[in-house]
């Protein structure tokens, strides 16, 4: 979500509008052409934002039909995030060798028939492998959607098309949960992905007849192969680490060890060579800006609190309190209220406040409704668990509405598509990594706590001996009381990584101070 804007023409290494030479050009669409091509483009950012949280509630139920563990679930969203952040330093050169019509076409019809694929799996293994070639479709969609909402419209409206690829970003991970939770438990989690087979096909058809003859200018492009190939190695090692670590004792196990060695080489090699090469893959470069840099890090380290939240929360609901997926939806996605309507409000606050303390007032909000949740009990009502996450939908939107572009006005106009592909790089990264971080932490404290628990139960016996005495057979008597002491392991081991992640998001907060003042108002589409 949130993710990074790029500016438009800057992916395609030409301005908007210039014309290529290649056979007869359509006048500029207006009227309700103009805005049918503006709802086909901005649905292919929606599809995909969606896509990151829409499998979140529906991980216990697509974990019992593949007959894995719900750890092991949870590679449905962090092997699609992966992907997702390898392809988005592609579409640069994708764009320039094929032009921006084309490329967003073709893989917006990719999504559509990937998806397809995704809910016919008929084990982990082949929904996986589904999942890593939606993420490699959908990167170039985000950044590519905007763009093209931007050269469609005259340079006057502008900033409605930046309304509109804004909304869906906003909207789109909210949706997911309630969709998510609602499909699962009503039709079966297949449908979550056949739901979008249907408009990825309608919106991305309707987009290529219209946009027919308009502008798409190329350019001679190379790419960095070898940056590319480090940029996988280093990225798929480090994650399939700290996804199967937990489950092979980490360091006490060979292959871990090995999968350490070569993301951190590969790391090393990848820096290296990205500052050495003329035309790297990721600019590195762009760090000696300390704006970008803090804003950046910032935006990682936050919206990687974030997404561990959005992960870990319907799990617990279903998990542990006896959620279905639909109410663990509706609990999830009810920030959406607050969200959606104060993202204009905060678009106006951004041209008269200093951005950085909107962004800190967002993160640090966030950070304390998070602490809100430490104190959740084992009894509490729907509407007591759901505060918190009501209230985070006005925090949200003002840490995701001005951080992108703070980044942005902190580089030069031309590295702008460099800056937006790093940045959405490093966010979709922080998600991906933080999921596995939080699943992992969560997974070892609920061993911690239970272990503690069982010891400090000096009348446990009574209580068994009291169960069996009343006529419940022994092997019931002990499962139950197994059952409760897990139980309660489990929410203690949640309240911690919610503690956890209210401190990444505090921190989050005072890394944002890092950056110099703006000079003047940003534009919060990201662009200059």
């Amino acid at each position: 979500m949130a993710a990074a804007a790029v500016a438009p023409g800057s992916l395609s290494g030409a301005q908007p509008g210039t014309a290529s030479g290649h056979g007869d050009r359509h006048p500029p669409l207006t009227g309700i052409k103009l805005l049918i091509a503006a709802i086909a483009i901005g649905f292919g950012n929606f599809l995909v934002v969606l896509d990151t949280t829409i499998a979140n509630v529906s991980v216990p139920n697509i974990a019992g039909s593949l007959g894995v563990s719900a750890s092991q679930g949870t590679w449905v969203i962090t092997s699609y995030a992966v992907a997702e952040a390898i392809t988005v330093p592609l579409t640069g050169w994708l764009t320039r060798r094929f032009g921006a019509q084309k490329v967003f076409i073709a893989c917006y019809l990719a999504f559509g028939i990937l998806s397809l694929l995704c809910g016919l799996a008929m084990s982990m293994g082949m929904l996986i492998a589904g999942r890593v070639l939606l993420g490699l479709a959908g990167g170039p969609l985000m950044p590519l959607s905007q763009m093209l909402l931007l050269r469609i419209f005259p340079p006057e409206k502008a900033t409605l098309a930046s309304v509109i690829w804004a909304m869906t970003t906003v909207i789109a991970p909210v949706a997911g949960p309630i969709l998510g939770g609602i499909i699962s438990d009503g039709a079966g989690w297949p449908w979550i992905f056949y739901i979008k087979v249907p408009i990825a096909f309608a919106c991305g058809l309707t987009a290529w007849w219209l946009l027919r003859g308009q502008p798409d200018p190329k350019a001679h492009a190379s790419i960095d192969v070898v940056g590319l190939g480090l940029l996988i190695v280093w990225v798929g090692a480090f994650q399939i680490m700290i996804d199967e670590g937990r489950n092979k004792d980490w360091f006490a196990s060979t292959e871990i060890v090995v999968l350490g060695i070569v993301s951190l080489v590969g790391f090393l090699a990848f820096l290296f060579w990205e500052l050495t090469e003329k035309n790297p893959i990721v600019n590195l470069r762009i760090f000696r800006h300390r704006g970008f840099t803090a804003a950046a890090i910032t935006y990682s380290a936050g919206f990687g609190a974030f997404f561990a939240s959005l992960v870990i929360f319907p799990l617990w609901l279903q998990q542990n309190m006896g959620y279905t997926a639909t109410w663990a939806g509706y609990a999830t996605g009810i920030m959406g209220v607050l969200s959606i309507g104060c993202a204009p409000l905060v678009g106006k606050a951004v041209e008269k406040i200093d951005a950085r303390m909107i962004i800190f007032t967002g993160l640090a909000g966030l950070g304390l409704l998070n602490a809100w949740r430490t104190l959740f009990t084992g009894d509490a009502t729907f509407w007591q668990i759901a505060g918190p996450t009501f209230l985070s939908g006005a925090f949200m939107v003002m840490f995701f509405v001005p951080v992108t572009g703070l980044a942005m006005a902190s580089v030069d106009p031309d590295e702008a598509a460099d800056a937006a592909g790093l940045s959405n790089f490093m966010r979709t990264l922080a998600g991906a990594f933080a999921t596995a971080l939080v699943q992992t932490g969560w997974s070892n404290a609920g061993r911690e706590k239970q272990t503690a628990l069982a010891d400090s139960m000096t009348g446990g016996q009574q209580v068994l001996d009291g169960m069996i005495a009343n006529g419940t057979p022994p092997d019931v008597a002990v499962s139950s009381l197994s059952f409760l002491v897990e139980r309660e392991s489990v929410m203690l081991a949640t309240l911690e990584m919610f503690g956890v992640v209210a401190i990444v998001f505090a921190f989050s907060a005072m890394l944002i101070w890092l950056a110099p003042k703006p000079k003047g108002p940003i534009d919060t589409s990201g662009g200059h």
